[in-house]
């Protein structure tokens, strides 16, 4: 699942959420795309617009930070 997307915060919108996905409560047409797994990590902007979902929690963490954003871990 390698999806390229121009949509992340601008300079003053600087914090994302990061948090566990269950792959169950997506649509169809990602879950078709994630192979066997059962949980994604979500990248989401301050007003909850989902930007990115990736496989690990690294993974969002850095996505995040190659982007000048920083990450927080939501429960």
């Amino acid at each position: 699942m390698d999806v390229k997307f121009n949509g992340f915060p601008e300079v003053g919108e600087r914090i994302v959420y990061v948090r566990e996905v269950d792959v169950d409560e997506l649509p169809e047409e990602v879950r078709a795309g994630v192979g066997g797994l059962k949980k994604l990590y979500a990248v989401h902007s301050a007003d909850g617009e989902r930007l990115a979902l990736v496989r690990d929690r690294n993974l969002a963490f850095v996505l995040a930070r190659q982007n000048d954003l920083a990450p927080v871990t939501v429960h």
